[in-house]
C-alpha cells in the first residue's frame, strides 16, 4: 500500500532542498489467525503456525496457567503438576504439551513439532526424536497410545489433544498466598545411582529392541545348556565346600528363569501398555539371580581357562543394567509409527 504526500503551499520555496513529493511505503502485517477445519488448522500463510508455536514458550508470552483433569501446567515456571505434586518433565516433551494446550481442538502435524523443537533445523532423525518426545509425555500424564485419555495420535497426520483445558492469563489469576513446596517423593539407593528414562540416549526402536532379545536369547542359551550337561556340571561343583546345595540351586533357577525369559521376549514382541512399569518391578527380582548366572562361563571350564571365563563374568555383571536401559530407551515401546 502506497500514499503520497504533497507539500503545501507554504512548503513552496523549499522545493529545492525537499523533494514536491514524499512517498510512503507500508507492508501489511501479515495475518496471524488460525482457523479451525475439518482437517486441522487453516494457515494464511506457510510459517504462520511455526511462527505463532514457535512463541509458545517465549519470555515475551504473558505467564499462564493451564488445567486439565487432576495435572496443572504453569508456563512460567516451566512445571507440571499432578494434584499439586510436581511432575519430572524435561524440556522438549513440555514443549509439546504447552503446544498442545495451546491449540487444544487442533492437528498439530510432527513436521510443525519439529521444528519448534529444533528450529535450527540442527536434528535430524526428527521423526524419531518427536516419537521419543511424546512418549515421554505419555509416561508422564499415564496416558497409552493404544487407548489415549489425552493425546490421540492420527496415523499420518499427527497429535490432537482430547480433554478439555481451562486456560488461566497471569494478569487474571487470583491472588493467592504461595504454596508450600513439596519435597520430590524419596527414592531408593538404585533410583539415585542408575540412570533415569531421561538421562539415556535416543536410539533406533529396532536396536534397542533386537539388542533386548539377544540377551534373553543368550540366558535361554545358558540354562538350556546348563540342565543337558547336568553331570558335566556335577563334577564341576563337586569341590565345593556343599556341592550339593549349588547343584539344586542351579537347577532350580533354570528351570524358574527359562519361562521368565521366555515371558519377556514374547512382551517386546508384543509391547503390552505396562511393560514399562512391569519390567522395573520384575527387574528388582531378576537383578539377584542375574548376577548369580555371571558365573555361568566358570560351568565351561573343561572347554575355556579360568581367564576366559572371568573376562565373561564381568561381561555378565553388568547385563542386567543393560537390560534394563534397553527398556527404558524404548524396547518394549511400540513401534515409533504407533506412537
Amino acid at each position: 500500500m502506497t500514499h503520497i504526500l504533497r507539500a503545501g503551499p507554504h512548503e513552496s520555496n523549499a522545493t529545492s532542498l525537499t523533494p514536491p513529493l514524499l512517498f510512503l511505503t507500508l507492508q501489511p502485517k501479515p495475518n496471524k489467525a488460525l482457523r479451525a477445519t475439518p482437517h486441522g488448522l487453516h494457515r494464511s500463510t506457510p510459517s504462520v503456525l511455526s511462527a505463532t508455536l514457535g512463541t509458545v514458550m517465549t519470555d515475551q508470552q504473558p505467564a499462564e496457567l493451564y488445567r486439565f483433569g487432576i495435572f496443572e501446567l504453569d508456563t512460567a515456571k516451566g512445571e507440571l503438576r499432578r494434584r499439586g505434586l510436581r511432575v519430572k518433565l524435561h524440556a522438549q516433551p513440555l514443549q509439546i504439551l504447552t503446544l498442545l494446550l495451546e491449540h487444544p481442538t487442533d492437528i498439530l502435524t510432527r513436521e510443525e513439532i519439529a521444528r519448534v523443537l529444533w528450529p535450527n533445523g540442527t536434528f535430524v532423525d526428527f521423526d524419531h526424536g518427536v516419537n521419543s518426545a511424546i512418549n515421554r509425555l505419555r509416561d508422564a500424564l499415564g496416558d497409552k497410545a493404544a487407548n489415549p485419555r489425552f493425546v490421540e495420535t492420527l496415523a499420518r497426520r499427527g497429535y490432537r489433544w482430547l480433554v478439555p483445558v481451562e486456560r488461566i492469563p497471569a494478569l487474571n489469576a487470583p491472588s493467592a498466598p504461595a504454596p508450600t513446596p513439596v519435597p520430590d517423593p524419596p527414592t531408593n539407593f538404585l533410583d539415585r545411582v542408575l540412570a533415569s528414562e531421561q538421562d539415556l540416549p535416543q536410539s533406533s526402536h529396532t536396536v534397542v529392541q533386537t539388542l533386548f532379545l539377544l540377551l534373553q536369547f543368550m540366558y535361554l542359551g545358558f540354562y538350556i545348556g546348563a540342565l543337558a550337561n547336568l553331570a558335566e556340571i556335577n563334577d564341576l561343583l563337586s569341590p565345593l565346600p556343599h556341592p550339593a546345595y549349588a547343584f539344586v540351586l542351579l537347577i532350580a533357577t533354570a528351570a524358574l528363569m527359562i519361562p521368565v525369559r521366555t515371558f519377556l521376549c514374547f512382551a517386546v514382541l508384543f509391547r503390552p501398555p505396562a511393560l514399562l512399569e512391569q519390567f522395573r518391578k520384575l527387574w528388582l527380582l531378576l537383578l539377584p539371580l542375574d548376577l548369580l548366572w555371571s558365573l555361568a562361563p566358570f560351568l565351561l571350564l573343561h572347554q575355556i581357562n579360568s581367564g576366559v571365563a572371568l573376562a565373561c563374568m564381568t561381561f555378565l555383571v553388568y547385563s542386567p543394567f543393560a537390560q534394563r536401559s534397553l527398556i527404558l530407551m524404548g524396547a518394549g515401546r511400540a513401534d515409533p509409527g504407533l506412537a
